[in-house]
This record gives C-alpha cells, sequence and structure tokens, in this order.
C-alpha cells in the first residue's frame, strides 16, 4: 500500500501536466468568462466624434447669451440632426438646427439647449434659457482616447469589458479557449436517469455533477456517459473520445476493488494512483493518456467524494487550462457554530452552510463524513477544511472555509 501523498502534492502532479491552452481569435460573446491573451488598444475614441447629450437644438452660444424667460431668444430651424442621419454638417451663425441625443453637434455649433429650455418650435424656436458654452455636448474622446489601452493580457472578459470592446469595433478578440473535458462514468451497476432501475442498480448523478461543475467553471464538458466494468470497454471509449479532447476526467474504478477497470486499464498506461490524505475522496489518479498526452484525472466513485475531488484538483486544472490565476478557490476563515471531529492524519472536508451575523462570518456543518451524502452536499455552499492534525472541533472555533459556486 502506498503511503499517503498530501493533497498539495497530488495537486501539484495534476497542474504539473497541464498548460495553459494556446489562444485564438475569438468572436466577442463566445469570449465571455475567457481570458484575454493580448492587449487591447483602442483603434478610435470614444464618443468617436463629438455628440449631443439631450434631446434639443444646436446653437452657437453666442446666438442665444442672453435668452431667458423674461427675453427669450428665436431662431430660425433649419433642419433635424437625427442619430445616424445627419445631413446637416455645419450651423450658420444666427440659426438653430434641432439634435437628437447621440447625433453629431454640427461645425459653428458650440452647445445644445434642451426641449425644456425652449417652446419646441419646427420651422422657428424661442430659447427661454442659454447654455454654457459646450454644456451638453460630449466631447469626442471624452470616455476613452485612441490608444489607450483597454483590456489587459491575463483579464478575463465579462459583459462590460465584451461592450467595451465592441464599442471600439472589435469583432474578436485573442483569448483562451474553453477546454475541452471528456467526463466518463464507470460501473455496470450504473442507470441513465430516466430509465428503470433494477435491484441493484443505480442511476448515474455523477457524470451530471461533473459535467455541471465543468460548465459552470467556463469549461466546455463531454459527458460521454456510463461504462461498464470492463477494461477494454473502458479503453475502447476512452480513445474514441480523445481527439480534440484537453482534458479527462473518470469517476469510479480507482480504489482496491476487484472491479476497479479505471485503475486496472490504465496502469498499463502509466498512470499514477494512490492514495491522498484526504477525506473523502482518497483514492485518486493522474497521467498522461493517448498519442497527445491528453491529461486524466481519474476520481473515486462516491458522488461526494467525486465533487470534493473536482474542486481540489480537477478545477485548478481547467483554469491552469484556461490560463486563470488564482487556480484555487481561497480560504476564509469562519466560526464554527457546532462541534465536529475528525481523523487523524486526513484532512477532513465537510459540507457546510456559510452564513454572515453580527459577529461575521459562521459555518454551520451539514450532513455527516459520509462520501454518498449527496443531499446534504446539495444544501452546502461551503466546504469546511479541517487539517490533518486536527480530531476534534469546539463550537467557537474558527476555521477554514472554501465556499464554492461564486467567482474568485
Amino acid at each position: 500500500m502506498n503511503k499517503p501523498c498530501t493533497v498539495e502534492e497530488h495537486l501539484e502532479r495534476v497542474l504539473s501536466g497541464v498548460r495553459p491552452l494556446t489562444p485564438v481569435a475569438t468572436p466577442l460573446l463566445d469570449a465571455l468568462g475567457l481570458v484575454c491573451a493580448e492587449d487591447v488598444v483602442a483603434a478610435i475614441s470614444l464618443p468617436s466624434f463629438d455628440n449631443s447629450a439631450m434631446d434639443g437644438y444646436a446653437v452657437r452660444r453666442s446666438d442665444v447669451v442672453g435668452a431667458s424667460a423674461e427675453s427669450p431668444v428665436s431662431l430660425p430651424v433649419v433642419g433635424d440632426i437625427g442619430a445616424g442621419q445627419a445631413t446637416i454638417r455645419s450651423l450658420e451663425p444666427g440659426t438653430a438646427a434641432k439634435i437628437m441625443t447621440g447625433a453629431p453637434i454640427p461645425e459653428g455649433a458650440d452647445a445644445v439647449v434642451p426641449y425644456e429650455w425652449t417652446d419646441r418650435g419646427v420651422t422657428e424656436v424661442r430659447i427661454d434659457e442659454a447654455p454654457e458654452a459646450g454644456q451638453h455636448v460630449r466631447p469626442a474622446g471624452d470616455d476613452v482616447s485612441a490608444g489607450d489601452q483597454l483590456v489587459a493580457e491575463g483579464t478575463v472578459l465579462g459583459p462590460r469589458r465584451i461592450g467595451l470592446l465592441a464599442s471600439v469595433g472589435r469583432a474578436t478578440v485573442m483569448a483562451r479557449p474553453r477546454p475541452r473535458v471528456v467526463i466518463l462514468s464507470t460501473g455496470s451497476e450504473l442507470r441513465d436517469p430516466g430509465e428503470e432501475l433494477g435491484h441493484d442498480s443505480i442511476y448515474d448523478g455523477n457524470s451530471y455533477l461533473l459535467a455541471a461543475a465543468v460548465l459552470r467553471a467556463g469549461a466546455e464538458p463531454v459527458r460521454v456517459g456510463i461504462v461498464r466494468d470492463e477494461p477494454g470497454a473502458f479503453l475502447q471509449t476512452l480513445e474514441a473520445h480523445l481527439d480534440g479532447a484537453d482534458l479527462v476526467v473518470t469517476s469510479g474504478g480507482v480504489s482496491q476493488g476487484d472491479y476497479d477497470v479505471v485503475k486496472e486499464a490504465l496502469l498499463r498506461e502509466g498512470v499514477w494512483f494512490g492514495p491522498v490524505a484526504m477525506q473523502p475522496g482518497k483514492p485518486q489518479g493522474f497521467g498522461l493518456v493517448g498519442a497527445a498526452k491528453v491529461p486524466i484525472v481519474t476520481l473515486p466513485g462516491n458522488s461526494v467524494s467525486a465533487y470534493i475531488s473536482f474542486e481540489m484538483f480537477v478545477l485548478p486544472a481547467i483554469r491552469t487550462l484556461m490560463g486563470m490565476s488564482p487556480v484555487s478557490r481561497p480560504l476564509l476563515d469562519a466560526r464554527l457554530t457546532r462541534g465536529m471531529t475528525s481523523p487523524e492524519g486526513r484532512r477532513q472536508f465537510m459540507r457546510g452552510q456559510v452564513g454572515y451575523d453580527a459577529q461575521g462570518r459562521y459555518v454551520v456543518p451539514v450532513g455527516g463524513p459520509g462520501s454518498h451524502l449527496i443531499g446534504a452536499l446539495a444544501v452546502a455552499n461551503a466546504l469546511i477544511v479541517v487539517p490533518e492534525d486536527a480530531i476534534a472541533l469546539g463550537q467557537g472555533d474558527r476555521v477554514q472555509v472554501l465556499v464554492l459556486d461564486g467567482e474568485f
């Protein structure tokens, strides 16, 4: 029996086998959530021309400087300027042009009189209040100047960055692509949801759990589904899905049982298998398979073990492939609301619910330590991380937690 390695040692093993994916030119909406792989510089200014901030009348301020309700100024209206329909390019002295928000300011005009300060005349307008020079005018480059850096390499592209890139005319951006993650569940006892169960069969929740976690991480899941407990069938299915895969994740078949087909099939391929000093999730495996040396992470079959192992090892691998940093969720401090025990020599990941009160962040343990308790996992929003040397924790003790699902 191999001596258990630490969580950090196995994570290092996994990360040593993955590299950030090569950037590609990506359409803007497809780049949402991806890491930008270039410094993006504005090719144009925003606004790109002086434009109106109000619906009203473009004027020369010198023509209306003394306007007031008691002494209004009237000007002939020479036409309309609509956004995208700018037929009037210049404004002669002593005239006004009706103008819409966003429309370009004609040459010669230096202010906009809002509708509210006028009688909204069509051929002639009465102006009851004088604007300041430049009032209600958005000058070119007021927001962004041509040559400004808009996005730095390494930035995760969110909706606001996508909108900015589109606003300066970028249709694509260099980004690291979404990893294609192949997911296989092993077990002759497994059935797809919707099928009828036999007396000794169970539904395959793992492939859905892992595929959803892959999707939430920003990658592209390829849920192959169920593979029966036969090494040849497993290898055949694996080989059929390696083309184009960036990462393979399996669940089940990695322990010491007679039907642990993943271990039996992949040992001959040079994949490492062994125990990790953690609970749940002790049996783990990692290696590179196929001609393209695709990284494969093999997880235990119990649902809670599979999910926690995903958080510890697969999520960091996905984030590394995507060029994201940090690769692992941050550890946060919390107050334990009730006591709990933990096995010595193993890092326990207990499920919990994090909340906040007047004293700060607290965590309530959820369910027990069993690796099959997916009901408790489903209502948890955090993992309580109990170190290897702790065997008992009391109410009010400070613990570290991994808050699940949120961005980091």
